[in-house]
């Protein structure tokens, strides 16, 4: 298959750990949970890892990527206090200050 679109996602976190098996048609995520939640691939996408913090989608469908890649994000968005989550590679997340002591 040859993959035009691309689309890289980035887990931010402690503990947070991607795994891909069957050849790229199934993700694994474990982001702070005690199971790990299963993702299938659509079939005109692939999914690559790596490293246990980078996922790579790739595929010849721009929406199917952008979908899937959307799909991954929405299981653990990030915060916007510690910045910890799901975070598209080119995505800046500004943080919000948190209480102040006096």
């Amino acid at each position: 298959m040859e993959a035009k679109f691309f689309r890289f996602l980035k887990v931010v976190g402690v503990g947070f750990k991607t795994r891909t098996e069957s050849q790229g048609s199934k993700l694994f995520l474990k982001p702070r949970y005690s199971h790990e939640g299963e993702f299938v691939v659509p079939p005109t996408v692939r999914v690559f890892c790596f490293k246990p913090n980078v996922i790579c989608c790739t595929g010849i469908n721009k929406v199917r990527v952008h979908q899937f890649a959307g799909a991954v994000q929405s299981c653990k968005p990030p915060e916007i206090y510690k910045g910890k989550g799901i975070i598209y590679l080119d995505e800046v997340v500004k943080k919000k200050q948190g209480k102040k002591f006096k």
